[in-house]
């Protein structure tokens, strides 16, 4: 399932990427522009992240991997969408809660790296 999600969120991010490239460009402002260029570069590279979890996920099926998964999963909706939406021309203020979607973000990497090391320890 989660390989299923993963592949989703990068057609989903590829969708969006081209509609950046092609639908908004000639509708919005450099900055509108900016946000949206970020909004799936970060989408892209967790997106990855995701599908790279998943994969880990089966050859290591003793290490715990659903929180990583959920927080990236988290941090994708919330700090890209956020940005994807004021780049559609939704208020400004929503940016206010994109730090919260890239908190969520480090969460997960900080959550794989933490049960990575707390498995290699059990190994010695």
């Amino acid at each position: 399932m989660s390989i299923a999600i993963s592949a989703l969120n990068l057609a989903f991010a590829v969708i969006l990427g081209a509609f950046g490239a092609h639908g908004l460009k000639m509708r919005a402002t450099t900055e509108q522009l900016s946000w949206w260029h970020t909004a799936t570069e970060y989408f892209f590279w967790h997106a990855l992240g995701l599908l790279m979890l998943s994969i880990m996920a089966r050859v290591l099926p003793q290490l715990p991997f659903k929180a990583s998964f959920i927080c990236l999963q988290l941090g994708i909706f919330i700090f890209c969408g956020s940005l994807y939406l004021m780049a559609l021309g939704a208020p400004r203020i929503l940016g206010a809660i994109t730090p919260i979607g890239g908190t969520f973000m480090i969460a997960g990497w900080l959550l794989l790296a933490w049960n990575a090391f707390k498995y290699e320890q059990s190994l010695l």
